[in-house]
């Protein structure tokens, strides 16, 4: 009987703690935003008052300032050249479960759908290829398979979208902004940006046209500090503050010898950091990482690269059928940086022939973290992704 009544008791006790918790909801509210994007959207089915609380744009923003977005892994662009493109899923923080995604089929869309950009949990997509004059443009979110399509810019059919961009902080807004640099209707060399808010549905003019450097890279912007940043291989890099619709020109490089031979490697964002990657002459597997300044006045070099002990290692990075000064004779692409909040932790993904590899800038340590599926085109010492290729998956909360 003893223990019949403490059993009793210890259910009547669970039950009312349980009906403390579900009756206040600033207690519940507390609870739910410790715990992860993917416990949470589970719960969403437990009620629909639950559903209400976890879905509010208020209860996403407080859980990204409380869980700052981790780094949960890559997805990579198998088949480029295809409108079903296929992606392959490289896991980095250790966890082994199924990929959100290996193709984009929220929408059917009839021209097929791929990546533009990853921002913060948010993918910007649009149609593989165009149906007849017109391409559509998405945000999706691969974690809550939500997805929005985006109204068509107001430029129309006689003028040319050069990129679309998207500019997302969830820890400052649970809004978000979509950049289009277009031409004007008058001149294709002459440039107009438009800005698309979640918060209106609606695009509108910025300021006033442009000229830009007629290789300025708009179609794969880098949203930072508050700006997106495009890069021009020979001439002035450009920003565009969203908040203050104004544009700035970014600091140059510092000069280097051997700078008629260099090559951008890498150019994006991560932790809040702005990094970029050239590389000059021959001598491919020793680099600098440069990092931006939040005021913009100068790039400083933040890490310096040594991939001899990985070409060691892997010795199917030497492209032996080509002369040692070739710049391609060492097969290998950037496809991340990843800056850690404790910076010895930060490191470099690489891609070589067959395999993804982690490199720390630290100790300079490195391991392999994926093997690739061969493709039937590979060929000995063949790269099948770049950093153009290669899109961060963060998990979010956020609504489209």
């Amino acid at each position: 009987m003893v223990s019949a009544t403490t059993s009793d008791d210890e259910s009547l006790e669970k039950t009312s703690s349980t009906d403390v918790i579900s009756g206040d909801e600033d207690l519940l509210t507390e609870i739910l935003l410790l715990l992860p994007v993917k416990p949470l959207i589970r719960f969403k089915s437990v009620s629909k008052r639950w559903l209400s609380l976890i879905s509010h744009p208020h209860f996403s923003r407080r859980h990204a300032c409380r869980n700052p977005t981790s780094f949960s892994g890559i997805f990579l662009r198998k088949t480029p050249g295809l409108v079903d493109t296929e992606f392959e899923f490289v896991s980095l923080d250790g966890n082994l479960s199924m990929a959100p995604f290996r193709s984009l089929n929220f929408v059917p869309d009839p021209a097929g759908i791929k990546i533009l950009q990853s921002c913060n949990g948010l993918l910007c997509c649009c149609s593989s290829r165009r149906i007849g004059t017109t391409r559509n443009y998405y945000i999706y979110n691969p974690c809550t398979n939500q997805y929005l399509r985006l109204p068509p810019p107001n430029g129309g059919l006689c003028t040319t979208i050069f990129g679309i961009t998207l500019a997302f902080d969830p820890s400052k807004s649970p809004y978000y902004s979509v950049v289009c640099v277009r031409s004007t209707a008058s001149s294709i060399y002459c440039h107009q940006i438009e800005i698309y808010s979640s918060e209106t549905g609606l695009w509108r003019l910025s300021g006033q046209p442009f000229t830009a450097p007629f290789d300025m890279v708009f179609d794969n912007g880098v949203f930072w500090n508050g700006a997106v940043h495009w890069i021009s291989p020979t001439g002035n890099s450009l920003y565009f503050n969203v908040d203050e619709e104004r544009i700035g020109t970014m600091p140059a490089l510092p000069f280097l010898e051997g700078w008629g031979k260099r090559r951008f490697r890498y150019f994006g964002e991560s932790c809040g950091h702005l990094h970029l990657i050239e590389i000059y002459g021959s001598r491919t597997t020793q680099f600098k990482v440069f990092e931006l300044e939040k005021d913009y006045s100068r790039w400083f070099v933040k890490y310096h690269v040594d991939l001899d002990a990985i070409t060691a290692a892997f010795p199917e990075m030497i492209r032996l059928y080509l002369d040692p000064c070739d710049f391609n004779y060492y097969a290998f692409f950037v496809l991340f940086l990843i800056r850690e909040e404790n910076d010895e932790e930060s490191s470099l993904v690489l891609h070589i022939p067959g395999k993804v590899i982690c490199y720390k800038f630290k100790d300079k340590t490195f391991k392999k973290v994926y093997d690739l599926a061969p493709s039937r085109t590979d060929t000995k010492g063949s790269l099948l992704f770049g950093w153009l290729d290669a899109y961060q998956y963060t998990e979010t909360l956020s609504c489209v």
